[in-house]
């Protein structure tokens, strides 16, 4: 089913939640997302295959050795967020998107606005959190 969004619309906690307006609206944002990352990388790719370090200089050539490491934590950042957008994909397409998996509760369109990919409502988020710095021993 084709859903067409108005170019200013956003969505709103009177609607019904995950409506498909909604659920499209999500679906754009998570592939715009992860058009942007997947942009980002190849730039990354690009200048990290600009070949060696050719810097004679020992402080020049540890400054880009700093910054290829740092280009490479990047992408690997990328590279699981993509990973995220695409689970987060799946389960639009399975109708499961926007509800936590532990409580099957909606997570809430502000949550989901500031974190397309969340898959647990605050209160489980919180919980996990909780949990894993009494594991820790915080």
């Amino acid at each position: 089913m084709m859903v067409t969004l108005p170019p200013d619309y956003r969505p709103s906690e009177g609607e019904d939640f995950m409506n498909p307006r909604q659920v499209e609206y999500f679906r754009r944002k998570l592939l715009n997302w992860r058009a942007d990352l997947l942009r980002e990388a190849d730039g990354t790719l690009a200048s990290l295959s600009q070949g060696g370090i050719h810097e004679a200089d020992v402080t020049d050539r540890a400054s880009v050795e700093t910054d290829r490491a740092l280009e490479l934590r990047t992408r690997d950042r990328a590279r699981k967020l993509i990973s995220k957008i695409d689970q987060a994909l799946l389960r639009i397409e399975a109708g499961a998107y926007g509800f936590c998996e532990e409580s099957g509760e909606p997570i809430g369109i502000r949550r989901l606005e500031a974190r397309p990919i969340a898959t647990l409502s605050l209160e489980a988020q919180e919980r996990h959190e909780r949990m894993e710095r009494v594991h820790r021993g915080d």
